[in-house]
Parts: C-alpha cells; structure tokens; sequence
C-alpha cells in the first residue's frame, strides 16, 4: 500500500529556503519512491508559491518549475483560499494544475495522510 505524504509550506517563495527544501523533498519522494502520494498545501505567504509566470535570475531556483515538476509526476498543489484571498491572489494568474482550496480539504488530507511534514 502506498504512503501519502502531506507537505505543508508557510513561507514566502523567496527570502528564505523553506519552499524551495520541501519542493526538493517532494520531488525527490516521487522519484525515489514512484508508489507514493505526494500532496502540498500552500498556506499563508505560501499561497505566493502558486503564482504563474515567476521570473528568476539564471543560476536561481524557481518555486513555479519545481511546482510544476511537482504536478507532473502526479503530485497534488493546493491553496488555502482564505490564504489567498486575504494576499488579493484569488483571481491571480495561477500555475496550472494548482487549486484554491479550503481549511475543510486540508482537514481531510491530514486525516487521510500518512505523514505531514511542515516547513
């Protein structure tokens, strides 16, 4: 049976390490362990990860390709709603595949999840 793994980031995409480490773990779950279910919730300054078209300098990471390498090994992204909402991001621009979410959905991940793991 695989494990789920729930990843929660509460800090801005830059200005410190924080998104970048839990995205580089959750990449690193899906390739190692292909048989695992990966989901990451974006709350607070978080919710800031979810938005399309970041531009970085070359040589920086970027939260929005690793997010999206995220996805494309089947991972789920979410956003808290009130989290983005009170940012002014519920009609922003977002990375395809990310969803608007509530405190309900993150309840129930939690409860379904084999592992939370918070940065």
């Amino acid at each position: 049976m695989a494990q789920k793994f729930l990843i929660l980031i509460n800090d801005a995409p830059y200005g410190n390490e924080k998104a970048f480490n839990a995205l580089r773990l959750a990449m690193q779950l899906e390739k190692d362990h292909v048989d695992t279910e990966v989901r990451v919730f974006l709350m607070a300054d978080a919710a800031g990860c979810a938005l399309a078209n970041q531009n970085t300098p070359n040589g920086y990471y970027n939260i929005e390709r690793m997010l999206k390498a995220v996805l494309a090994k089947g991972g789920k992204v979410k956003i808290c709603g009130g989290c983005a909402e009170a940012r002014g991001l519920k009609n922003a621009s977002l990375i395809e595949g990310t969803e608007i979410s509530s405190m309900a959905e993150l309840t129930n991940w939690v409860v379904e999840s084999d592992k939370v793991i918070t940065f």
